[in-house]
């Protein structure tokens, strides 16, 4: 029996595979097409995202092919989001057309182990206390593949979804916008544009090429018959814009709406949801690819752990209970931006000058914009009423002496810090744990007075302490078993389901 299946080879599934075989869990993809999709809808990584990347070791192909553009956006405001003042290596928006991100992730899920399949199209399953039986098309016909757990990462018209019965909510298209990959000779010194005809925004992507996304006031409203032609689109910017920036060579040309939909649950008994398959929404700011990638951050570790035995399978329950509101979030998000780039009323047209106005003046508004906008600003619940106010939330990239977090994360392991530097905590030392003492050699905001910390697999606390409690001399004799730091990182270790099984053998 397989342990884990995945439907769909985009970058969610390919993401989540690599993240699997980092645990040695067997993984076989399922995708149904026979080659890679050469259109990118999705073109742009945000900086969690990247943060993921490099927690990973894998971010420097990322890096060394997409375009940087500093700072992101809202709404398509004139003013733009300041990433300088976040605390993270990555303080900019990757532009990198999705079929390379694809491309470049489909190589790494590989070099894990991962089996992928092209040509495989999932059509239908059933599922018992046991395992989910899988029913696919393949190239020689028909077959069936028995597995633990199957993860439905097949887009927004999911098999997986609507065979295991989850409901998809939410509100069909009203309106529609367009986009295409052109080569602009005289491309504009600013990337958005909004006035009484329309909305349009331009971003360089790598080979030369720009992309061109806008919608009208005279045809936003009217669902498209198709794609628009190259000249409908020259005729769009420059109806907007007063130009067409000297427009030509037209590559992928398309159209889409503002459909909003969550699944209802993105785990049914053995059946889980990531990416496009648990939302759908408008694309504003490019979110969606770099939501689902993180959903599958979050999902992987606890996946591999529960079929390791090292976690019990409530863990799963969490991957509902972390994910959903961020998903929740983003469609509240995409729908608020949608609503200001598609309505060119005066009184709207006024909300964004005031908007602008806050971002540029206002810089708590516009920080806490901009780590939303940047994905760093999501917070999952802790269980422990008392638990220290930063439990749940990322964790910036470290500096303890010697190394980086980001380093320290990327076997996947949970990683606890002993930030005085003692030796207090080498008895908790154990596989599947990675431990490091060693005081932090840069300042991060909030993390002056932390003397401990652990930290998940996927980058978020925990648990922290700021007491330095206990002394070198308490854990030598009787290693941890006294009050101290020692006792409370064991606590929390076997508090958290991370490593409980081994600190119970």
């Amino acid at each position: 029996m397989h342990q884990v299946v995945i439907a769909g080879a985009g970058p969610v599934g390919l993401w989540l595979a690599a993240e699997l075989r980092l645990h040695g869990t067997e993984v076989t993809v399922l995708e149904e097409r026979t080659a890679p999709d050469p259109h990118s809808r999705a073109t742009s990584l945000h900086p969690r995202t990247l943060e993921m990347f490099d927690s990973r070791g894998v971010a420097g192909p990322f890096l060394a092919e997409g375009v940087r553009i500093p700072g992101g956006h809202f709404a398509a405001l004139p003013a733009r989001l300041d990433y300088s003042r976040l605390d993270t290596p990555h303080r900019l928006t990757l532009a990198l057309p999705q079929a390379r991100t694809e491309e470049l992730l489909a190589d790494h899920a590989r070099a894990a182990g991962a089996d992928l399949r092209r040509g495989h199209r999932v059509t239908g399953l059933t599922q018992d206390d046991e395992a989910v039986t899988v029913h696919v098309d393949g190239p020689d016909g028909p077959y069936r593949l028995r597995t633990a757990y199957l993860v439905g990462c097949d887009g927004t018209r999911s098999a997986v979804r609507q065979a295991a019965g989850i409901d998809f909510p939410g509100t069909g298209a009203t309106f529609w916008a367009w986009m295409g990959d052109v080569v602009l000779d005289n491309p504009p010194r600013t990337p958005a544009l909004t006035n009484e005809h329309g909305s349009l925004m331009v971003f360089p992507l790598p080979g030369g090429i720009h992309r061109v996304v806008g919608n009208d006031t005279a045809t936003n409203r009217t669902r498209p018959d198709g794609p628009p032609t190259f000249e409908q689109l020259r005729t769009k910017v420059r109806h907007i814009a007063g130009t067409d920036y000297g427009m030509r060579d037209p590559g992928w040309l398309s159209t889409f709406g503002n459909s909003a939909r969550q699944a209802a649950h993105y785990r049914l008994g053995r059946v889980l949801l990531a990416g496009d398959a648990a939302h759908t929404h408008f694309p504003a700011g490019g979110p969606g690819l770099n939501v689902g990638l993180q959903d599958a951050f979050n999902l992987g570790w606890k996946l591999a752990r529960v079929l390791h035995g090292t976690a019990p399978d409530a863990l799963l329950d969490s991957y509902h209970a972390e994910r959903h509101p961020v998903g929740t979030d983003l469609l509240r998000s995409t729908r608020a931006q949608s609503g200001l780039m598609t309505d060119h009323s005066r009184e709207t047209l006024a909300l964004r000058d005031l908007l602008a106005e806050l971002i540029d003046g206002v810089p708590d508004f516009c920080d806490d914009l901009a780590a939303r906008s940047a994905g760093l600003a999501v917070r999952y619940p802790a269980a422990d009423p008392d638990a220290h106010p930063l439990t749940g939330t990322r964790v910036p990239d470290l500096h303890p002496a010697g190394t980086t977090l980001f380093t320290l994360l990327r076997p996947g392991h949970p990683v606890l810090l002993d930030l005085t530097g003692s030796t207090r905590l080498d008895h908790l030392a154990r596989p599947g744990l990675t431990l490091h003492s060693a005081p932090l050699t840069r300042p991060h905001p909030g993390w002056d007075t932390a003397t401990a910390a652990l930290v998940r697999p996927d980058g978020h606390l925990a648990w922290r302490t700021d007491a330095d409690t206990g002394t070198d001399a308490d854990a030598d004799a009787d290693t941890g078993t006294g009050d101290g730091l020692g006792d409370a990182a064991a606590a929390a270790l076997a508090a958290s389901g991370l490593v409980a099984a081994a600190l119970a053998a």
